[in-house]
């Protein structure tokens, strides 16, 4: 497939449209593999009803591995709210810096270029956000605006990307910083003892991602139309209870099956673009577990393939919420990109049940003017 020939007039705007650079990516240090995930799960809930079935789940996500931000003998004491949401903060004040600076390297921009700050998080709070923390500590100029968003969970890459995209179509030639910081560890529950509890234990893993949508210029996906799609009364299908211990993971078991639902809406939004859901060149999707993307494949009718990266992702670090998606393009860079003018779509799924959805080329600037 290829992504077919443009007037060159077409050409010539397509340059000034905002671009999605390449993705920086980091995961903690501390790392858990699916052998040990179903050890501690037989040791510590050994008279649990429901064991056999859990282990059974969380072998069939695919996760090899997850890294997580502290030793896993801290993860699982619970030392409180209060003192795990200080480790959120501190641990990200110690590992977001460098993430953004690889971002605005690879996008060959400064802080002063940046005009917007999207920041993403589900897994702590922090008033104010750390996008003001960020603004001051790297110099960013002060007139940056700051765009925090703590309440959609995994979709939140992909509603990211498009609040960023919305923001450079609004101004155009600006640039938006995108930055998701999961630590989903820290929200680990030891007296949940439900089955999609136990499954999340072996499902989440903890992860960083930072990215830069150009306004002008840059390599990657070329933004050019996105949108949202929620599954009508699906809202408690994911969600968090809080209570004075923190987050509690809820999550309800037809979540597993709400491809078929949102398909259709990827293929519309495509289609009211002109292009076939079908037949793209990349796809770029969360990667909530491994029957999300079975599934995407048989009702977008595509070749599994075609989610080499969503699984690569899911199999190496698990699914780290909201970084997904950037870290599935970011191994889409590492494979070299794809041809210029190749068409793409990029997803992300979460609480709602939200869709946050985008269509783009991929775009390489000096091939415009060659």
């Amino acid at each position: 497939m290829t992504g077919g020939c443009e007037p060159a007039g077409r050409r010539k705007q397509a340059r000034f449209m905002a671009t999605l650079c390449r993705p920086s990516v980091s995961v903690p240090e501390h790392v858990i593999t699916m052998e040990e995930t179903l050890e501690l799960a037989r040791s510590r809930h050994a008279d649990h009803p429901q064991l056999p079935l859990a282990l059974r789940l969380i072998e069939n996500t695919g996760v090899k591995t997850r890294h997580i931000v502290q030793p896993i003998e801290e993860t699982l004491k619970h030392p409180g709210f209060e003192e795990r949401n200080k480790l959120y903060e501190a641990e990200a004040k110690a590992r977001v810096p460098a993430v953004i600076q690889r971002a605005l390297d690879d996008a060959e921009l400064l802080t002063s270029d940046i005009d917007v700050i999207v920041f993403v998080s589900c897994t702590g709070f922090m008033m104010p956000s750390l996008t003001a923390w960020l603004i001051n500590e790297m110099d960013f100029d002060s007139t940056t605006r700051q765009m925090p968003i703590a309440q959609l969970g995994c979709a939140a890459g992909g509603a990211a990307i498009n609040r960023a995209h919305d923001f450079c179509t609004a101004y155009p030639e600006t640039n938006a910083l995108i930055v998701a910081c999961e630590f989903c560890s820290l929200c680990y529950q030891p007296t949940d003892l439900g089955v999609g509890s136990l499954l999340s234990n072996g499902l989440f893993g903890d992860g960083i991602a930072a990215a830069v949508v150009r306004g002008r210029g840059g390599t990657g996906v070329e933004l050019e139309r996105n949108g949202s799609y929620l599954i009508p009364k699906t809202e408690d299908w994911i969600m968090y209870d809080v209570r004075a211990t923190g987050f509690h993971f809820l999550l309800d078991k037809r979540v597993p099956a709400t491809m078929e639902p949102l398909a259709p809406a990827l293929q519309a939004l495509a289609g009211r673009h002109g292009w076939d859901a079908a037949d793209l060149d990349f796809y770029i999707v969360h990667a909530g577990g491994p029957r999300i993307l079975d599934d995407l494949s048989k009702f977008l009718e595509v070749d599994p393939h075609a989610f080499r990266f969503s699984r690569a992702t899911l199999t190496e670090y698990g699914n780290i919420a909201s970084a997904v998606v950037l870290d599935a393009l970011r191994r889409l860079f590492d494979e070299g990109g794809a041809e210029h003018r190749a068409r793409g779509l990029l997803a992300g799924f979460g609480p709602g049940i939200t869709a946050e959805m985008t269509l783009g080329r991929w775009s390489v600037p000096d091939e415009d003017t060659a």
